[in-house]
């Protein structure tokens, strides 16, 4: 049996603003109006043999992700481990194959994709996975080699040696990130391949492996996993025990050093999409390099990238710019240095400014919220609650709320007492109260809030209750 696993995190700094830490780089939505999750869930249920899969991520991207599947064209049994928090792909490889041996057994294979990349050429990926998944059934501890089609320097790389059967070779070493005259000699030599982190072996292979090569690791994540509820859905991992885990790569951690690994190389429209330049591939160009997604007008402009959600984005005499809106924020950077478009993340984490983690509307596991306005004496929302939501019973301390019922039917409690309120009807919380809201209709309920007082930081929530776990 081949389950795929699905590494879904980090925040894709390099493509900010439109990839946030809140919303992160697998839920971008591209061209083909797919989002970066789902097709990458189309594509590890494609090649299954199972329609099974396996997703580790955040916690705090639990509801999203799951919602996103669910509203997709994807059909499949979609299982969950959740990291309290981020430790980097070896630990979250670990806690999966101990999940795929708790359910399947120790022979279960595992396929291991990452949630932000894309592949164009699925024929070819599938003939490489199934390759990989002979292999793996050996046990050998599998890779899928990309094929460079150019020298690129913001990529690890696999020198591959002797032929391991028709369609693998053997793994001499994994390089790091090379400079340019580097990537140059790689790439015109023919030996290296890109390292795309996709992996295909048995959940036992890659448990005994990690035992023998990082043994620290691979006892913290046994214990953590013996401290969890094993049969939960979905499966959280326990935040004590899984914050004594050292976090490192999979690659640090065991394919450096293991002896029983090949790799498939593979030519299959690959790309990490790590980059406004990236992104702007996926685009046709017009006569002069243009591309625009949105409205766009360009002028005596050449070599230029536009993207805009809600506005017109115009441009005149211009050249080799990559430029973004998404009606919060605005970037303007040249195509030759956007991979520099995390120093402005990091500069805006360091001023605490919330563009760095938040869009305008922000997904909660209930439904949605768009900041409307945020002045210094009042922040207004727009609140959207689907059928079967319910808001955390909360109180806040240094403001007021006040609730007005655009459309829909909402279940109110204030304080003790707890009526409904239809389209219209409005309802004042004092700043202290106890509140929650409730949709038990069939519809969308639309809320205006307006908030008044001195502070509106989402950190003056104090949840007393909640049913998707945040208390």
């Amino acid at each position: 049996m081949l389950i795929p696993v699905i590494l879904s995190g980090g925040a894709g700094t390099r493509l900010w603003p439109v990839s946030r830490r809140a919303h992160p780089k697998p839920f971008m939505r591209l061209a083909s109006g797919k989002t970066l999750a789902e097709s990458t869930m189309d594509r590890a249920l494609s090649v299954a043999s199972s329609v099974e899969t396996l997703t580790v991520t955040g916690r705090d991207y639990y509801f999203l992700t799951r919602d996103l599947y669910q509203e997709s064209a994807s059909q499949g049994r979609h299982h969950f481990v959740l990291e309290p928090e981020g430790r980097n792909t070896a630990p979250a490889i670990a806690a999966a194959a101990h999940w795929i041996v708790h359910q399947h057994g120790p022979d279960a294979l595992m396929l291991v994709l990452p949630a932000d990349h894309l592949i164009r050429d699925m024929v070819a990926f599938d003939k490489a996975v199934a390759a990989a998944t002979e292999l793996a059934a050996d046990d050998w501890l599998t890779c899928l080699g990309v094929t460079p089609t150019h020298a690129e320097t913001g990529f690890g790389y696999i020198r591959a040696g002797n032929a391991n059967g028709p369609a693998s070779r053997i793994i001499e070493a994994f390089v790091e990130k090379p400079d340019q005259d580097t990537a140059r000699r790689y790439y015109e030599s023919g030996q290296y391949l890109w390292n795309g982190g996709m992996f295909c072996f048995k959940a036992s292979a890659i448990l005994k492996a990690m035992a023998e090569l990082a043994p620290d690791i691979a006892t913290a994540v046994r214990r953590c996993w013996e401290a969890s509820q094993q049969d939960a859905e979905p499966m959280e991992l326990d935040p004590e025990s899984f914050a004594r885990v050292r976090a490192e790569s999979i690659d640090f951690a065991v394919m450096e050093k293991a002896s029983r690994r090949a790799v498939v190389p593979v030519d299959c429209g690959w790309s990490d999409i790590g980059s406004w330049q990236a992104i702007s591939d996926l685009y046709e160009t017009d006569a002069l390099g243009n591309r625009v997604q949105g409205e766009g007008v360009l002028v005596d402009s050449r070599n230029t990238f536009v993207q805009g959600e809600k506005r017109l984005i115009a441009a005149v005499g211009v050249d080799n710019l990559v430029i973004v809106d998404t009606g919060d924020a605005v970037l303007v950077a040249s195509r030759d240095r956007a991979q520099e478009v995390k120093s402005v993340v990091d500069e805006l984490t360091r001023q605490e400014h919330e563009s760095a983690v938040y869009h305008r509307t922000v997904h909660r596991p209930w439904g949605s919220y768009t900041v409307l306005e945020d002045a210094a004496d009042c922040k207004v929302k727009r609140l959207v609650v689907r059928p079967g939501g319910v808001l955390s019973l909360q109180r806040h301390q240094h403001r007021s709320e006040h609730w007005t019922v655009v459309s829909g039917r909402a279940t109110v409690r204030v304080g003790d007492e707890e009526f409904e309120l239809g389209a219209n009807q409005t309802v004042q919380i004092p700043a202290g109260s106890l509140h929650r809201l409730e949709n038990r209709g069939e519809e969308n309920v639309h809320i205006i809030e307006v908030q008044t007082g001195h502070y509106f930081g989402e950190d003056d929530i104090e949840r007393l209750e909640d049913i998707y776990g945040r208390a």
